[in-house]
């Protein structure tokens, strides 16, 4: 089997990630690489220090925001069955 054919075959089947909290720290390394392509591609010049100040407000502001999200969401799934 060559290697090609190998790293196809791993995407026959979903990836197991659970429904515990720590689950959400998967998000993270998809969250830095949205900001990155993001800020690379609207950033109209980029040099290394705006790039990077850029980037991590960028990932920090998603992250809070999906922090929040699902705060609320714990506490309505909460209120509603209780």
């Amino acid at each position: 089997m060559s290697v090609a054919a190998f790293v196809i075959a791993t995407f026959t089947a979903p990836q197991e990630l659970g429904t515990n909290p720590q689950s959400i720290f998967m998000l993270l390394p998809l969250t830095a690489a949205i900001a990155v392509i993001y800020k690379a591609t609207k950033l109209p010049t980029i040099t290394a220090g705006n790039f990077i100040k850029e980037t991590a407000t960028l990932f920090g502001s998603i992250v809070v925001f999906i922090a929040i999200t699902a705060l609320t969401l714990y506490a309505l799934a909460w209120l509603i069955t209780e």
